[in-house]
């Protein structure tokens, strides 16, 4: 009988794909007057293995206007989302989530402002 040992070697590919990592995912402004804008800039980091494509940014308002990269950011290299929040006609605790849509291994990524309104001439 002859005994035939055939060994197979597998490659494993740990190709992630691209992969968006936020350093912060919320910002607490505190206490703002009514009327005022604030703004804040995310910054993210690919860390993945292949560009990354931001497709859509999505707010629960229009209280909140964001601006993100167009272009796909390497691996490796970050980017900026600029969120301005503008408190006009709201009161009290605000706290508006922003959705990242993109090709990221995880397609939604979530960040939010938090910030609490008060009155004018307070």
């Amino acid at each position: 009988m002859v005994a035939v040992l055939m060994t197979f070697t597998v490659y494993s590919q740990d190709q992630k794909g691209p992969v968006i990592e936020f350093q912060v995912k919320e910002k607490d402004f505190g206490s703002i007057t009514q009327g005022e804008k604030v703004e804040h800039v995310f910054t993210f980091k690919n860390t993945g293995d292949g560009p990354l494509k931001i497709q859509n940014v999505a707010v629960t308002c229009g209280c909140t206007a964001p601006d993100w990269p167009k272009e796909a950011i390497a691996p490796g290299a970050t980017g900026e989302l600029k969120v301005v929040y503008n408190s006009a006609g709201k009161m009290g605790t605000q706290n508006p989530i922003i959705r990242v849509y993109s090709n990221a291994s995880e397609p939604i990524e979530k960040v939010s402002l938090k910030v609490n309104v008060l009155p004018k001439g307070q």
